[in-house]
């Protein structure tokens, strides 16, 4: 092989297991296809190890990640164990020593994928949410009552420091949650969102954004990401994020690629995964300057874990988003039009059960490899 890339594997939790198997065959032959090869690192973390051993994510892995050009990740979460226990513990810290301030969400319409509001004849449905990841009201800055409240951030960009503390003229209890943006921060993931908008063909992005209400926030965000845009040749559309979720149900094949702030970015991505079809096909990546993490967005369903009854699609999606942030485009249009391919193709009962057919894990994972 010419290539090599080192990936590291955290099959997690519930299905995880199941539909990272299913992902891994898939991209090797892919990889295999196109000259290159992939090279694996298994990783225990999730709820089972933390169960035994009361370990969620050691600070020495973190360094021996460095050494791997991509993480792909099963899922994390079960009910023996706390939330945000293995979400923060190995999720959010990922996130945050990585600085992956990208978060990718696609949504496309598949062949024969039942959709919730069917598109008109001759359209098609093919968007890129493309959200910032490290900052917003995500920075995880807070607190309740009137004690004050530590400002403290650290990010890969910068170093944060300060105190808040508020005093009511009657005693009533309350919250606060600080939302936060800087210059830089909106500025790379505007670039960004430049970049793979242009990678696409398009010239056209639009700013979900709600600076009507929030300006101090949203409009800092918006003069930010059009000076960016504007630098970069870029048409520049800014949309109310509640207006936006109006048309995105309404006209969803006008829409290309799609920059948010963090928030707003959450809950349009959930919006436009139901309208392409559901999780199933909902693939996921956080990536930065260096390692990236991929991962399915569906969860851990632990209802249905070690049955072979679930559905591997997005797994194999967010393994082939995978190759192509590595910059194995080619390989990645192999993934995906092997998915595409099989979803033409298969008989309605090969379906996974998801789609009201009877394919099992195994067997959907081994359908999609047979059209590589």
């Amino acid at each position: 092989m010419s290539r090599s890339y080192r990936i590291a594997q955290m099959a997690g939790d519930g299905i995880g297991p199941e539909v990272v198997g299913q992902a891994r065959k898939v991209v090797e032959a892919a990889a295999a296809k196109k000259g290159f090869d992939l090279s694996w690192v298994d990783y225990p973390f999730g709820a089972e190890h933390y169960l035994k051993t009361g370990e969620v994510l050691p600070e020495s892995v973190l360094a021996e990640l460095k050494s791997c050009q991509a993480l792909l990740l099963g899922a994390v979460g079960d009910p023996r164990v706390k939330p945000g226990i293995l979400e923060r513990g190995i999720l959010l810290k990922l996130r945050f020593f990585f600085d992956m301030y990208v978060n990718l969400r696609p949504a496309k319409a598949f062949p024969r994928v039942p959709l919730p509001v069917p598109l008109p004849e001759g359209k098609a449905m093919d968007l890129l949410v493309v959200r910032e990841n490290t900052e917003d009201f995500y920075v995880g800055l807070g607190g309740e009552g009137d004690a004050p409240i530590d400002l403290g951030l650290r990010r890969g960009l910068y170093t944060m420091e300060g105190e808040m503390k508020v005093r009511f003229s009657t005693a009533q209890r309350s919250a606060f949650q600080i939302g936060l943006a800087t210059e830089e921060g909106v500025r790379r993931i505007t670039a960004d969102a430049c970049r793979r908008a242009e990678a696409r063909g398009e010239k056209r992005i639009t700013l979900a954004t709600k600076a009507n209400a929030m300006p101090q926030l949203y409009g800092f965000w918006e003069e930010i990401a059009r000076d960016e845009m504007t630098r970069r040749g870029f048409d520049f559309e800014t949309v109310n994020v509640d207006a936006l979720c109006y048309h995105l149900v309404r006209t969803p094949w006008k829409w290309n690629v799609v920059l948010c702030p963090n928030m707003f970015g959450d809950i349009v991505s959930d919006l436009l995964a139901a309208l392409s079809g559901g999780l199933g096909v909902a693939a996921g990546a956080n990536i930065g300057d260096s390692l990236g993490m991929f991962e399915p967005v569906h969860g851990s369903a632990p209802d249905i874990a070690g049955q072979n009854r679930a559905n591997p699609v997005a797994a194999i999606l967010s393994a082939g988003l995978m190759l192509d942030c590595l910059g194995e485009s080619e390989a990645a249009r192999v993934v995906e039009n092997a998915v595409e391919a099989f979803l033409e193709t298969a008989r309605p009962e090969e379906f996974p059960e998801e789609m009201g057919g009877r394919g099992k894990t195994t067997a959907v994972g081994d359908a999609i490899l047979s059209r590589i």
